[in-house]
């Protein structure tokens, strides 16, 4: 097993970070800095503001010591001196609105912090980034090493901060990374890996599925070196003992199967690895994250240290989930949208069953109420209209959309008139109670129905189904300007 050198292997993981790293010099600014204070400067937005040159000198007092390969080619440089020659090209136009904002921070005492803005590539390209800058622990009263990350959120795929020339240095950008970090020792894996292919095992897929142990054995042959401290906080721990002592609550259930994946791949001699897992925090909530693993340069023969990076995407998890339905739904009323209605009429057309009953409802008044409140009043009454319609059809297998402004439709399959008549007395009985839960508007709706009993049927249905509620909505308004009248 090869000797680990700290200061070879924290400069092989900032060479090798995904993410790009700037080693950058703040001492010119912090003098100038020191300059303005003792001039008397206390508000240097203010200040700022009054003479935007003053912010293109602080920009020039900045200076790169080092960034890493990842930047080069973020930025699309041939080496970190051509980067270095032409930054004006990388720091210009909407850059320069926050750079004021990122001083400003400094200006306060604020060590660390992130912020979002926007760089540009040397083939133009426009880049979205998030920036977290810290001065390194040792300089603070210099600021003459400060570390600064740029997360390209423009692919919305980033991964962890490395580590610089020196062990210290490292260290603080493994500690200060936004993203978790884990480094691990998976020797212990490779041996047993070694150990079954020297036993003439082939068909590594099959000899997992048949000894499922094996992926336990494996897993408990993990080393955990050390974590960062976004690791702590993903995951609810205290303390990166807490955390080690409690892996079984961080890694289970799902984590076998795709565990056994990773094995499988490293088996077929993948050491550098992309996938979506599911982990849990030591509070229990399940996190979706995006893992990179990657046996480090100069330990492909053992597998002595590994870095895994993650990423917690469950946000963007919630996110595709929640677009997903609202290619289903309609956001205001919560029922199913026109588009899903129509792929259902389809599918029911071709397969049924039958009868296919068909409900057509229109709510009363909305015109009305919209002229006359406006159009937040009118959303008020859809909405109630979907809370009665999602009550009255729970635990039925109904299609029950909104297909326009003020239009709903129910798909029954299966069912007879008989059937719908009952739903429709739910539903006109659900009113009636949510018009005595709510003040103001009352809801009202004309529903009519109609069967049909094959495909060739359902145009004529849909047509019967519209001039039965529309007959309904007529006598509806003659009755109430009879009201009206009376009154």
């Amino acid at each position: 097993m090869a000797k680990t050198n700290p200061e070879t292997d924290f400069e092989l993981m900032f060479e090798s970070a995904p993410i790009s790293l700037w080693l950058e010099h703040y001492s010119a600014l912090k003098r100038l800095f020191d300059t303005w204070r003792a001039q008397g400067v206390v508000d240097l937005a203010a200040h700022l503001a009054q003479d935007p040159a003053r912010v293109q000198l602080c920009a020039a007092s900045l200076t790169v010591i080092k960034v890493n390969r990842q930047t080069l080619k973020v930025f699309a440089a041939e080496s970190q001196q051509a980067l270095i020659d032409r930054l004006s090209e990388v720091f210009r136009d909407d850059t320069m609105a926050q750079i004021s904002q990122e001083l400003n921070y400094l200006w306060q005492g604020q060590l660390e912090f992130s912020n979002q803005t926007v760089n540009y590539a040397l083939d133009g390209r426009r880049i979205d980034v998030q920036i977290h800058v810290r001065v390194l622990q040792g300089y603070e009263d210099t600021w003459e090493r400060v570390m600064v990350s740029l997360q390209d959120i423009t692919q919305a795929r980033q991964a962890q901060h490395k580590l610089t020339v020196s062990e210290q240095y490292a260290r603080d950008l493994f500690d200060y990374s936004p993203v978790s970090l884990w480094v691990e020792d998976f020797s212990g894996v490779k041996r047993l890996l070694d150990e079954a292919r020297s036993q003439g095992i082939q068909d590594f897929r099959v000899f997992i599925s048949v000894h499922q142990e094996f992926v336990s054995r494996c897993m408990e042959e993990i080393r955990v070196l050390e974590v960062n401290r976004q690791t702590l906080t993903m995951f609810s721990a205290a303390s990166q003992s807490e955390l080690l002592s409690r892996l079984g609550v961080v890694f289970r259930d799902e984590m076998h199967e795709s565990f056994a994946e990773q094995l499988l791949d490293l088996w077929d001699g993948k050491t550098v690895q992309l996938r979506e897992v599911v982990n849990y925090s030591l509070s229990g909530e399940l996190i979706n994250i995006h893992m990179q693993f990657a046996v480090l340069p100069g330990y492909l023969d053992t597998w002595g240290l590994v870095l895994v990076s993650l990423v917690d995407i469950t946000a963007r998890k919630k996110a595709e989930a929640y677009l997903e339905y609202l290619g289903k739904h309609d956001a205001l009323t919560r029922l199913r949208n026109r588009a899903f209605y129509v792929d259902e009429l389809n599918r029911i057309s071709r397969k049924g069953p039958w009868p296919l009953t068909i409900m057509a409802m229109d709510l009363n008044g909305l015109k009305r109420i919209n002229d006359a409140e406006g159009h937040a009043a009118g959303d008020a009454v859809l909405r109630r209209a979907g809370e009665v319609l999602t009550s009255a059809t729970a635990g039925y297998p109904y299609c029950v959309a909104r297909i326009g402004g003020d239009e709903f439709i129910a798909l029954m399959p299966g069912c007879d008139d008989r059937v719908a008549a009952g739903l429709q007395e739910r539903i006109e009985s659900m009113i009636e109670m949510n018009n005595q839960f709510y003040t103001g508007q009352r809801l009202s709706m004309a529903i009519g129905i109609a069967s049909c009993k094959a495909a060739g049927e359902v145009e004529a249905a849909l047509h019967e189904a519209d001039q039965a509620m529309f007959r309904e909505k007529t006598r509806y308004y003659d009755e109430s300007k009879l009201e009206r009248r009376r009154g």
